[in-house]
């Protein structure tokens, strides 16, 4: 009799391991196998989520067929705390193993929001309010020359205030980095003082090549006390960064009795009058050796450069016959 009942109790421990084996067998094969979903999906995992709502949102969202199956495979593979909230990108087809690791290491979307050279802090906070998904109020207008343009990444569900902030410490960042790098001689004293000039610089010229020639310019001037008769330091009296002229300048607008009209006040503004990008504070920092005194637009996008006022106003004329459509 005793033999008999070991024999059976052995056979159970057999039946059991071997339903366990072939369990496990089962789970690997449904947990690995490729979901239903037929194209990238994004995904959306509220704070707070545990693992059963978790899988209940997978299966709703068509991302996986059975909830017991992810639940069972995730606690296998000891994840069911570390699923961490978030928005995203699950590829087309993505398993029940692929999802619980995306959102086990925490590969959350990324959104981005570019920030181009040359716009004033207003224009910046109004482009970071059009960001889809950031929360919270915008911070008022910080001073001009303390954003850095660079594209930004973020996730859902960020504070616009916090972004605003890096753009903030991005700028100090960068601007401590070249000012430690800056050539000797240059007749600026401060980090602030480089920020007004890039920003000169940043509004004078959209041509990459260029910005260092045109910051020669500005500092071949300033070296010899001339003013720097910039136009875009004369929108900035008139407008004050607030929003755009809306025309063209004209001669009268150089006479404005402002601070940060260069036609009418030697040396550099008190303030920057845009945000200037890395490329303009590296061409101040480190700009072009020349003699130019002048340049003006030559009609193809660049400028035309001159040492003379004689060779400046040939300049000058041949602009304006491109201007105005005349041969050349």
């Amino acid at each position: 009799m005793l033999r008999w009942f070991l024999r059976l109790t052995l056979l159970a421990i057999v039946l059991a391991l071997l339903s366990l084996f072939l369990g496990n067998r089962w789970l690997d094969k449904q947990f690995t196998a490729q979901g239903p979903s037929t194209e990238e999906e994004v995904l959306l995992v509220p704070r707070g989520s545990g693992l059963s709502t978790i899988a209940i949102l997978l299966e709703r969202e068509g991302l996986i067929g059975d909830p017991l199956v992810f639940r069972l495979g995730v606690r296998k593979a000891g994840a069911g705390a570390e699923l961490k909230a978030g928005e995203y990108a699950i590829p087309a087809e993505a398993s029940p193993e692929q999802i619980m690791e995306i959102l086990r290491e925490g590969r959350a979307l990324a959104r981005r929001v570019t920030v181009p050279e040359g716009l004033t802090s207003r224009e910046i906070l109004a482009l970071v309010s059009q960001a889809d998904h950031l929360e919270g109020a915008l911070p008022e207008p910080p001073s001009e020359g303390s954003l850095l343009p660079e594209t930004y990444h973020y996730q859902r569900g960020d504070a616009a205030a916090e972004l605003v902030g890096r753009m903030q410490e991005a700028m100090q960042t960068a601007l401590q980095d070249l000012w430690a790098e800056r050539s000797e001689g240059l007749p600026i004293t401060s980090p602030e003082e480089a920020v007004i000039l890039a920003s000169i610089v940043e509004k004078e010229t959209g041509v990459g090549g260029e910005r260092p020639l045109v910051a020669s310019v500005f500092y071949n001037r300033l070296n010899r006390g001339m003013p720097l008769q910039s136009d875009p330091t004369v929108i900035f009296a008139l407008t004050k960064g607030e929003k755009p002229l809306g025309r063209a300048l004209t001669r009268q607008d150089w006479k404005v009795d402002d601070p940060y009209n260069t036609y009418q006040n030697a040396g550099l503004p008190p303030g920057p009058i845009a945000n200037p990008g890395r490329a303009s504070l590296e061409a101040v920092l480190n700009p072009a050796e020349s003699e130019y005194l002048y340049f003006v637009a030559d009609g193809t996008g660049g400028h035309a450069f001159a040492k003379t006022l004689a060779e400046h106003n040939r300049n000058v004329a041949k602009w304006r016959r491109v201007r105005d459509g005349q041969s050349q």
